[in-house]
């Protein structure tokens, strides 16, 4: 399903808040801040010159996040850059100066990490990502896990020393048993997804996503016409959307927000014109992008620069990450999680019907961009639908490494 964004809203300039967290200036400090950090790479951007063919296209680039920075997904640009953010301002107040991200891992500031906790909610990937960023600058993390989180998600986060809390219920359930627990331990909530009061952390999450941005445009010999990117509570497809706001104006490309049709909150929230929790049903397998209630943050930058909002079903999902596995000749192989291809997804379906095709504007001209936002971080889920292991795919013994 699709439908175009008819929210009054829609093509108006960011809010001034939005705008500041998402501007040219805080990129910079993102990159600068990245550029301390010994493991950061710039992931690869990808072209599908015969997919493209295909889909009757001009191109569709990729940009691939299943190695970023160690964490195989996207989430390892934001949770840990808002905990770096976090700490670096506890200590100027503590200190009473500023204080630099050059600082970060002296023995005077990491005294002032450790008397700190933080705290979130996750459905697998946020979570690791701060729990390495707490590692990193040697603060105690807690994170929330609801019971869709399989066992090697849950591994994988508690590997960097995480304390990990066990919440029945979904992942909306996991949200506001950690904002509850945090606010009676004084612990600092780092969260994806905003509420009523908390914008300034979620907005910092998203702040460090500029980077993909950054980095796939700087790749691209021309900026893209179309974006299709998925959503969960809608931080990641609001930071590229307003990020392309900043940059383009009435020239950003066109922004198609991709959902899982059995957690299609920012889709429902498109058809009522508002905000919206959705009731929970049957889990699907984009288990990232499985949240049942929009960011406030997120929902009112889409409302200003999403086109449109469509939905993909779970065997779109399972195609798209075999089609990337075992690509058509000429294609790079890429390893994708289940929630990674959601927004490839999403093109697939509107490429083959005519009708959608004409109401976005793409025809054989088009430059399509999209984002891998996550390798099998479910390793024995992907080989599961895919048939093989990320190795496999990839042809070297450390992809498993890399991607988990």
């Amino acid at each position: 399903m699709l439908i175009p964004n008819a929210h009054p809203d829609h093509d108006r300039p960011l809010d001034p808040q939005d705008a500041e967290c998402l501007s040219l200036a805080a990129a910079d400090e993102v990159e600068r801040f990245l550029g301390r950090r010994p493991e950061h790479v710039p992931t690869q951007l990808h072209f599908l010159p015969a997919l493209a063919r295909e889909l009757k296209v001009a191109s569709i680039a990729v940009k691939d996040e299943s190695t970023r920075l160690g964490l195989g997904s996207f989430k390892a640009l934001g949770g840990s850059y808002a905990v770096i953010r976090l700490v670096l301002e506890e200590a100027g107040r503590r200190l009473g100066r500023s204080v630099d991200i050059s600082e970060l891992l002296t023995p005077e500031i990491r005294a002032i990490a450790q008397t700190m906790t933080v705290g979130c909610a996750t459905d697998g990937n946020h979570g690791r990502s701060v729990a390495a960023g707490a590692q990193l600058v040697g603060a105690t993390a807690a994170i929330f896990v609801h019971s869709g989180v399989s066992a090697d998600r849950v591994e994988a986060i508690a590997r960097f020393g995480a304390h990990m809390i066990h919440v029945p219920g979904t992942y909306d359930d996991a949200v506001e048993e950690a904002a509850r627990k945090c606010a009676a331990e004084s612990w600092i909530v780092v969260s994806d997804t905003s509420w009523p009061g908390y914008e300034r952390i979620p907005g910092l999450v998203m702040q460090g996503y500029t980077a993909m941005i950054r980095e796939a445009l700087a790749a691209m010999p021309e900026k893209p016409t179309h974006v299709f990117m998925q959503a969960g509570v809608g931080g990641l497809a609001a930071a590229v959307a307003g990020h392309l706001a900043v940059i383009y104006g009435e020239a950003r490309p066109c922004f198609i927000v991709v959902e899982p049709a059995r957690a299609a909150c920012l889709f429902e929230s498109a058809r009522a014109g508002q905000p919206v929790k959705i009731e929970a049903g049957q889990p699907t397998i984009m288990a990232m992008l499985e949240c049942y209630e929009p960011s406030l943050v997120a929902w009112r930058i889409l409302s200003r620069t999403a086109d449109a909002f469509m939905t993909v079903d779970e065997a779109d999902a399972e195609d798209v990450m075999r089609r990337l596995a075992r690509p058509l000749p000429g294609d790079p192989a890429i390893v994708s999680g289940e929630s990674g291809g959601a927004g490839l997804a999403g093109l697939i379906q509107v490429a083959k019907n005519e009708r959608l095709r004409a109401g976005l504007g793409i025809d054989d001209s088009s430059r399509v961009f999209v984002i891998n936002t996550e390798g099998a971080t479910d390793a024995g889920r992907y080989a599961a639908i895919v048939g093989a292991s990320p190795a496999e795919i990839l042809g070297r013994p450390d992809a498993a490494r890399v991607s988990a």
